[in-house]
């Protein structure tokens, strides 16, 4: 059995930062990784998702171009060359982190998959063929999450489509029936009606992002149906049929009425889990210092839970280590979640929203205002969306914000460095921008409050 200071399963976005930390602190670390250094930011998450957004919005532009004076007669999506662009990016990130992890003293990388045989010890099936046992004190599990594959008649009889298989398309889908108008879904969607599929969306509830304010959720609808995107909510898939054409037919239930759906393909986008099955992990609980229930062995990223992330991935590196290296005291608890949704236009998000407070029995304020007021928006031609804070009307505190639209991620980041810094609503009414940039913008949404 080969011993270790530390071993971290799982190289995603906490698991290759960490493992490099620990080696240059020290300490003899492994870091086993079963597919691919990165994990899903790099390889089917963040980096090839947002690729390909940027090429389904350089179509986007093609198409409107004529509206800012720009005749643009015709475009053609090769989507060959759309894949192509994606994976040399990822290839180029996920060597680059590779290079890293084996450039690094007293670490070593190996691939294979861990299954737990003791508290401190575990058994790898190497990827190449063989076994290896390992132990240490210190284990991080890092091993994400996968997609939720909901129980669902003729589902195993077609080839459906996920979040990670349909990156390996390298042609555009006649008609994408998409199963869940949630973040994951909404992008997919969005994207590949650009690139010519026509797109059928199912959402289970009775609206589309059920965790946003209503008037977010509407707006968003509006942007999607704006696109010829098809949304049905209040819908409940109940059966998937191959035709003899090789075709799909979907059964599906719409506000109680059921009908059938024929499309040529199926994406899966209803949400995803914790992938720990491997490791033959009982339920443990997993406290603010992101310890498990047993002593040294820790939790990082979407298998322990709650946001989804890959930046809580990596601020769960930061305190890990900050705690167990540098003596420092810190936890999860009360850390911001912001995230943004890379449709176009954008929605960024930070904080309670109008609805949390409603429940939460908040006494706040909320103020709104148009993209269409402002000018940089209308500059650039696009004002769809708005902006959106609520705030203590005591401490004049902003306690969290929407943001739909053009570059609504970076906007909601200045009011995140405000809430952070404790900058209040009425310094940044009358704050200095630079003009005309998006954020000047915030100006006029806190003038709208009054005092």
């Amino acid at each position: 059995m080969e011993q270790y200071d530390a071993i971290i399963i799982g190289a995603g976005q906490a698991g290759v930062p960490l493992s490099k930390k620990l080696a240059q602190a020290g300490k003899k670390t492994l870091i086993i990784e079963k597919r691919y250094v990165g994990g899903t930011c790099v390889n089917d998450g963040c980096t090839p998702t947002k690729t390909w957004v940027a090429s389904a919005k350089a179509a986007y532009d093609a198409s409107i171009s004529a509206e800012l004076g720009v005749n643009i007669k015709s475009y053609k999506i090769d989507m060959r060359q759309v894949k192509k662009r994606k994976d040399d990016i990822v290839l180029k990130s996920r060597n680059g982190g590779q290079k890293a992890i084996e450039g690094t003293k007293n670490l070593t990388l190996i691939f294979g998959e861990a299954t737990f045989t003791g508290k401190k010890t575990l058994l790898i099936e190497l990827n190449e063929g063989g076994t290896l046992e390992v132990t240490a004190d210190l284990i991080f599990i890092n091993t994400g999450a996968r997609t939720l594959i909901p129980e669902i008649e003729g589902l195993k009889d077609i080839k459906y489509l996920t979040s990670t298989t349909i990156l390996d398309l390298d042609y555009v889908p006649e008609h994408l029936l998409v199963v869940g108008a949630n973040y994951i879904g909404m992008e997919f969607g969005q994207m590949f009606g650009r690139f010519g599929s026509k797109i059928t969306m199912l959402e289970k509830a009775q609206r589309v992002l059920s965790r946003e304010d209503e008037d977010i959720a509407e707006a968003m609808h509006q942007i999607l149906t704006d696109e010829n995107i098809e949304i049905y909510t209040d819908a409940t898939t109940l059966a998937f049929e191959k035709t003899k054409k090789g075709n799909i037919k979907a059964k599906v239930s719409i506000a109680g009425k059921e009908q059938v759906i024929k499309c040529s393909h199926v994406l899966i986008g209803v949400g995803r889990i914790p992938q720990s099955e491997a490791l033959n992990l009982d339920k443990t609980g997993v406290n603010s210092k992101l310890e498990t229930n047993i002593k040294g062995i820790y939790a990082l990223g979407d298998v322990k839970g709650g946001p989804a992330f890959t930046h809580i991935a990596y601020n769960d590196y930061t305190i890990v280590y900050r705690n167990l290296i540098e003596g420092d005291n810190l936890t999860i608890k009360d850390r911001p979640v912001p995230y943004c949704m890379f449709t176009d236009p954008q929605l960024g998000r930070i904080g309670i929203n109008e609805e949390d407070a409603k429940k939460q029995k908040i006494k706040v304020k909320v103020v709104k205002l148009p993209m269409a007021h402002v000018a940089r928006a209308i500059e650039v031609g696009d004002t769809r969306g708005f902006m959106k804070a609520v705030v203590d009307p005591a401490t004049k505190k902003i306690l969290g914000a929407a943001v739909l639209g053009t570059e609504g991620g970076e906007i909601m980041t200045v009011l995140q460095m405000a809430m952070e810094g404790g900058i209040t609503y009425d310094r940044i009414r009358y704050c200095v921008f630079a003009h005309p940039t998006y954020s000047e913008s915030l100006n006029n949404l806190f003038l709208n409050l009054e005092d």
